[in-house]
């Protein structure tokens, strides 16, 4: 099984185009976890998307994953 990690990681790859320069740090709070994604400043674009769509759309897959397994998850983008 796929880690909420490695979803973010994959999601991320697919979408640029330095797909090594892609990491994800995870941080657990108190409250939720939280997912920091990193890029190449050239791909920060096609993460964030035209008024944020694509990134959006990043948050909800992985909050949809992380409702199935009742935790709470943010996903910063960095």
């Amino acid at each position: 099984m796929i880690t909420m990690k490695e979803l973010v990681a994959v999601i991320a790859k697919a979408l640029v185009n330095n797909p090594d320069q892609v990491s994800v740090t995870e941080t657990v709070d108190n409250h939720a976890t939280v997912y920091e994604l990193r890029v190449a400043p050239e791909d920060m674009g096609k993460i964030i998307g035209k008024q944020g769509r694509i990134a959006k759309a990043i948050r909800t897959v992985v909050k949809s994953a992380a409702i199935r397994e009742n935790k709470k998850v943010m996903v910063e983008i960095v």
